[in-house]
């Protein structure tokens, strides 16, 4: 371990998101314009990370106006006042700088499609429905009314009259 990087250690940021080359992310900048300070959103394709620790980087490419404009972040600035993650792209390169040359479609980045459920779904427990018991459930008898059919709210009738009719 280097000397300086317990030093640097406590300028790392902790609420950075996890993002890769090839992803659209959200970067919130705080511009300071005379005494006022306002945040301004630069969306764009992550072209290269690179660095690491206090030094570490990241390249965001964006089309405005016909013009490709790509600015370079540091990630633990503190005038980055947030990042968000807004599409997770599918690419098999640490650098795009391929992109500088490809203009509209082809300058188009495949999304990723993460199964429905996402992460959420893999770490959840699984039990096995087959040796649970009916008795050992928390659900508790309920008187169940049974309604034939609901009649569609008609216009111009409020909330309180459907809360209405639904009581009777």
């Amino acid at each position: 371990m280097h000397p300086t990087e317990t030093i640097d250690r406590d300028s790392l940021r902790d609420d950075i998101p996890e993002f890769r080359p090839g992803d659209t992310v959200k970067v919130h900048v705080r511009v300071v314009e005379g005494s006022r300070e306002r945040v301004q959103v630069f969306q764009g394709a992550v072209m290269r990370r690179q660095g690491g620790g206090v030094q570490e980087t990241f390249t965001v490419r964006k089309v405005s106006f016909g013009v490709g404009v790509e600015r370079t972040f540091p990630v633990h600035s503190p005038t980055i006042a947030k990042i968000e993650v807004a599409t997770l792209g599918d690419v098999r390169r640490a650098k795009l700088y391929y992109l500088r040359d490809r203009h509209g479609k082809a300058a188009k980045i495949k999304e990723l499609r993460v199964a429905r459920g996402g992460k959420a779904a893999a770490e959840a427990p699984v039990e096995d429905v087959e040796d649970m018991d009916v008795e050992d459930t928390d659900v508790e008898d309920t008187d169940v009314e049974v309604v034939d059919e609901v009649e569609p709210a008609e216009a111009g009738e409020s909330d309180e009259a459907v809360e209405e009719a639904a009581d009777e």
